[in-house]
């Protein structure tokens, strides 16, 4: 037979998958640690033990065995190794001051005043509500991502990538590395227009006509340039540096703060505070450099508040642009981005799972107080001129000015610092990764201290880049939304997560729920679209792009991904509804198990049956010979691998199911009874054929594939599968006799599965039939040869026939070149061939099948059908059941088919059911030998049940 030997034992030749195991050791009372029994080491040596042994009366430790292997990536091991040593920040320090300092940034001292005087008190203080709302949310779900395992350097693109997996990971750590990029450059601009407003040409603490030249452009990339090259030294010497001073930074922050808040309580009487002559928008038209503009300080007054309440949007004086909600709620939300400042620092922290929830909750609470307040006390002290044409306001209306220009030049600078130090961490992750092929190689390195020097350098070359751009306002749109996006992604990692409903989605904080998830994805894009639909298409453009070409690329599977997650929690719940109680003749398809012995010999007929599934379940079934009892574990697990790698290898769509049993016959039983889930069952068993001929090796046919533009090259999966597979031996034994075969046919009928029997497939060449000229036929008999006196009769079967033949048909690999053809054969002497070619032809109309009808004549074999046989069946009754008839009527119905066949791709022939008398089943066996020798690939089909309808 050649479809039903089974594959010897492959345990032998079997090698590991997950490479060499390292194991963590923790015993507890133990004086050597990580010491236990050999005994004890052989128990569960794979996966996760916990057990205790007593030697010798005594009580051994209770000892976790936890395989490193199996729960982090090549990638995560190297970067465990190199962050133990420098994790040595704590919740504020690592986590509280970057952030806190990175939210205050540029809005605080530099734009605070601009987004006030722009959008009013009350729709300010709603860009911040909506702003910090978003923030709130995304922080939520940080801190429940963060609190459900080891974090590990890399921060929101770690937590994101181990949670949706390396395509979307990787995509989406794209884009969070570039927002980090713009903000660095965001900042310095910001810390740049500092320096000119103070020290520039008419600046605050220069006299006239002297201050910093400011000619050109030039200048200040210059000036951002000298700026930046700081940040680099900075960065290079090391982050944890900055973050121990970061606590002294933020120190100096707030004491420049509160002097604000101070000197507004404190001067109650009205100053002139002169407008910048930098203000091309004032000081246009006649106007000279030298006229005194001013705008008002009025000190907390209602009448000011109550000017400032509603928005009054004007152009802004750096760029020139017309302002509007979105583009001041970009120029707002641009400078609070910082919230996963503390989570990019994660591989510094000593308890990255503890520090990042606590220390980003207070610092968002914090900033969020602090502008609050800061908002109200502008609005009611100063007049909307003033606030829409100065920048730099408040330095003129503190009790001490150099407090907030301290406070600019540390808000701005400390946010660059955090930014760029952030950005190289995500660099390095990725490159250690390696998901980017050898690209992000150089990234990797590092200092003797752990820190990623080129990934500091490389992200100091981007930021040169981006700050070609110049202003400020000019940068904070794309910087919103690429955080945007990102933040969007944590979210969408979270209510993956949380709607997955894994077991294993523990996370220790407990103040999140999807609801809170689904708000946050949804503010966070529908501000996206908002701010800049240009760039957030392109922003999602270019991580479709990412997603798809990761998507192509071998990938870390370790990390486990969250689409497998979410398909089998669909999965499950769909299954469910899938009731076969409700099933219906007009929704039938072909659910078919493929019994195979080797796959080496039956390749062709793998994917032919993969062609006429129809988008049913399709079943790849193996029968291994043995008993449980003869192995030490189940030898099942070692080959199922296997397997899956053939699926891969052909590029079909099928299922792995493999069962061990004492014979194949049992064993069909079992994948018959088992194979499927709920309402996906098999309704169809195919075997290949019980015969003598010489088998071949189909799989080596597989090992070229053709491709248009590169010619013919080896298929990269080929050695692999060749190598897990026997090569066939003509000294092979059969591993069923005749009989049992068919017994096989049997044991399926009865267990009411339509049966196809698959013959010669090793002929079939689809790439000759696709090339070549002519159209090709599809034949179907649809007549049970061995009973020949039931040619005008349609049963089940013949339907069935009709049925796959026209599912293969509708194949587009088939349909351009292949054309139905149905068999009607007919007596011409005494049938009316016009009258049986018109009732057939109706026939296949109502059953809307497109096929051309081929009389054939068999009058030459009427002498061999009895009176007897026509008494017995007229009226159709026993078409089904098998008759015995002479070798002689065989062979001429052989030499019909053959003489018809000479464009026939593939043949559909009606298959009787085995005699209840097991001692003719050699003589059906013999039969069905004889009817199909030297034939094109056939397929013999017995069917039970209706498969089409007529209806609507």
């Amino acid at each position: 037979m050649e479809q039903l030997q089974s594959v010897p034992n492959m345990s032998e030749d079997r090698r590991p998958i997950l490479g060499d195991e390292i194991e963590d050791h923790y015993d507890y009372g133990s004086s050597t640690p990580g010491a236990e029994s050999s005994d004890s080491a052989q128990e569960n040596h794979q996966g996760l033990g916990i057990h205790r042994q007593s030697l010798a009366g005594r009580t051994q430790p209770l000892t976790f065995r936890v395989p490193r292997s199996l729960s982090t990536a090549a990638g995560d091991k190297s970067r465990q190794n190199e962050s133990g040593a420098r994790r040595t920040l704590g919740t504020f320090s690592g986590v509280f001051c970057p952030i806190a300092l990175s939210m205050f940034s540029t809005l605080l001292f530099l734009r605070g005043g601009f987004v006030v005087g722009q959008a009013g008190i009350l729709e300010a203080i709603a860009q911040l509500l909506i702003a910090y709302i978003i923030l709130v949310l995304t922080v939520l779900s940080i801190c429940a991502i963060s609190t459900n395992g080891a974090v590990e350097g890399g921060g929101a693109y770690y937590m994101i990538s181990r949670a949706l997996g390396p395509e979307f990971g990787g995509s989406i750590g794209f884009l969070f590395y570039v927002a980090n990029v713009l903000a660095c450059a965001l900042y310095i601009s910001g810390f740049v227009e500092g320096i000119l407003q103070n020290f520039g040409p008419g600046g605050t603490y220069v006299s006239e006509g002297g201050g910093l030249p400011d000619g050109s452009d030039w200048w200040k990339y210059l000036y951002a340039t000298v700026v930046l090259f700081f940040c680099l030294i900075v960065c290079i010497i090391g982050g944890a540096m900055f973050a121990r001073t970061s606590a002294f930074i933020l120190l100096i922050v707030v004491i420049c703060l509160l002097s604000v808040i101070i000197s507004i309580f404190a001067i109650n009487h009205d100053i002139l505070v002169k407008i910048p002559i930098t203000n091309h928008i004032v000081y246009s038209g006649n106007l000279s450099e030298a006229a005194n503009i001013t705008g008002n300080y009025t000190g907390l007054h209602e009448k000011t508040f109550r000017d400032n309440l509603y928005e009054s949007y004007t152009k802004d004086y750096n760029t020139g642009d017309e302002m509007n909600f979105a583009t001041v709620f970009a120029i707002l939300f641009s400078s609070v981005t910082g919230i996963l400042n503390g989570a990019n620092m994660s591989g510094e922290l000593k308890d990255p799972s503890k520090s990042i929830p606590k220390g980003t909750l207070a610092a968002v609470g914090f900033t969020f107080v602090s502008y609050l307040v800061i908002s109200i006390l502008i609005g009611g002290s100063c007049s909307r001129f003033l606030l829409t044409n100065d920048y730099v306001f408040l330095q003129q209306i503190n009790l001490w000015g150099p407090f907030v220009v301290i406070g600019i030049f540390a808000a701005t600078l400390s946010a660059a610092l955090g930014n760029l130090i952030g950005a190289s961490r995500i660099l390095e992750a990725l490159g250690v990764d390696e998901l980017f092929w050898i690209f992000l190689k150089p990234a990797t390195k590092t200092s003797k201290g752990g820190n990623p020097y080129m990934a500091v350098i490389i992200s100091w070359a981007l930021v040169q880049l981006v700050l070609l751009v110049g202003s400020l306002n000019a940068i904070a749109p794309a910087t919103s939304v690429f955080f945007l996006l990102s933040y969007a992604a944590v979210n969408l990692a979270c209510l993956a997560l949380e709607l997955a409903s894994a077991p294993n989605f523990r996370p220790t904080f407990r103040y999140f729920t999807w609801y809170t998830c689904v708000l946050a994805l949804l503010g966070c894009m529908i501000m996206c679209f908002l701010i800049s639909a240009v760039y957030t298409s392109i922003a999602l453009v270019i991580m479709l792009l990412l997603v798809i070409l990761l998507h192509f690329r071998s990938l870390p599977t370790s990390w486990g991904s969250i689409s497998q997650a979410l398909i089998f929690h669909q999965v499950r719940k769909y299954l469910l509804m899938l009731d076969s109680r409700k099933a219906h003749v007009k929704y039938w398809r072909p659910q078919i198990l493929l019994m195979v012995a080797n796959p080496r010999q039956s390749c062709e007929l793998i994917d032919f049956i993969n062609d006429i599934k129809k988008s049913g379940l399709y079943v790849l079934g193996h029968v291994k010979i043995g008993k449980l009892e003869d192995y030490p574990s189940d030898p099942i697990l070692d080959v199922y691998p296997h397997w899956l790698s053939l699926v891969d290898h052909l590029k079909i769509k099928a299922f792995v199911e493999i069962t061990l049993s004492r014979s194949v016959n049992e064993g069909l039983q079992h994948l018959v009874r088992v194979s499927g889930i709920g309402g996906m069952k098999p309704n169809t068993v195919c075997l290949g054929f019980y015969d003598n001929a010489e088998p071949s090796d189909s799989l080596v046919k597989t090992k070229v594939r053709k491709r248009k533009l590169l010619g013919d090259v080896e298929n990269g999966s080929y050695r692999k599968v060749d190598s897990y597979f026997d090569a066939i031996r003509d000294d092979d034994p059969k591993k069923l006799t005749g009989f049992e075969y068919v017994k096989l046919i049997q044991d399926c009928l009865k267990l009411q599965k339509n049966v196809c029997l698959c013959r010669n497939f090793n002929h079939l060449n689809k790439q000759k039939i696709s090339e070549e000229d002519g159209m090709y036929y599809i034949d179907v008999w649809p007549v049970n040869l061995f009973r020949p006196e039931t040619a005008s009769f349609f049963d089940n079967t013949c339907l069935f026939m009709l049925q796959l033949a026209c599912v293969l048909n509708m194949v587009p690999k088939w349909r351009g070149k292949t054309t139905l053809r149905v068999f009607l054969c007919i007596n011409a002497q005494s049938d009316n061939t016009i009258q049986k070619e018109q009732k057939l032809e109706m026939f296949l109309r109502q059953l809307r099948i497109l096929a051309k009808i081929q009389i054939v004549s068999w009058d030459h074999l009427q002498h061999y059908i009895t009176n007897k046989s026509l008494e017995e069946d007229s009226d159709g009754s026993h078409m089904h059941e098998f008759q015995e008839v002479s070798e002689e009527f065989i062979k001429s119905i052989n030499e019909l088919i053959q003489a018809n066949s000479s464009r026939t791709a593939v043949s559909f022939f009606y298959l009787p059911k085995p005699p209840t008398d097991s001692t003719q089943f050699g003589t059906y066996l013999s039969h069905l030998d004889a009817l199909t020798a030297n034939l094109q690939p056939s397929v013999m089909i017995h069917g039970l049940h209706p498969v089409t309808s007529t209806t609507l």
